[in-house]
């Protein structure tokens, strides 16, 4: 328990749900004027808490990636988010590679379909994805569509394709 009641900010201790499990967590940098208890990212079996407590579904991230001082990731509706780690970790005796690992992890295992749709026609280098998704311990997949640059998304063929090639991959996969 150790893990749990040291660095994991009160905050998003009591905001977990019933069964819920804390898997890694780091400080981040801190923003002047802010408390450095709550500046940490936790990563849990549900979603990923960004400093100050907001959880954000593992569900909901599109794409995540690091460098040595940020953290950057798309969440589903909302855009792309920056975290500032710290500019030091080995000095600070920060690793941010669990967590890293547990992001990865995490993102994959809620994605059960993702399939490229080239468009407007076979050959094409554009197109869009269709991504099936379901959070973790969940029932309910749902479907997303993420149009390829170039896409129009006013192209009335657009949406009689979608609708194919969902129909189909619903056939193949069964989801």
């Amino acid at each position: 328990m150790t893990l749990f009641r040291r660095g994991v900010p009160a905050g998003v201790r009591a905001g977990l749900e019933r069964g819920e499990r804390v898997l890694a967590h780091a400080p981040v940098a801190v923003p002047a004027g802010r408390d450095a208890g709550e500046q940490v990212l936790v990563t849990t079996t549900r979603a990923l808490y960004l400093p100050g407590g907001r959880a954000v579904p593992w569900e909901d991230i599109d794409r995540a990636s690091w460098t040595p001082d940020t953290f950057r990731f798309t969440e589903e509706g909302a855009g792309e988010h920056t975290v500032r780690l710290r500019s030091d970790p080995a000095a600070d005796g920060v690793d941010y590679r669990r967590l890293a690992e547990t992001v990865a992890e995490r993102v994959t295992a809620t994605i059960l379909v993702n399939r490229f749709v080239p468009f407007p026609g076979a050959g094409s280098t554009t197109g869009f994805r269709l991504v099936a998704r379901r959070p973790p311990g969940g029932a309910d997949v749902d479907w997303r569509v993420h149009l390829g640059e170039g896409v129009d998304p006013d192209d009335p063929r657009l949406s009689d394709a979608v609708s194919r090639a969902l129909s189909a991959l619903h056939d193949q996969m069964g989801v």
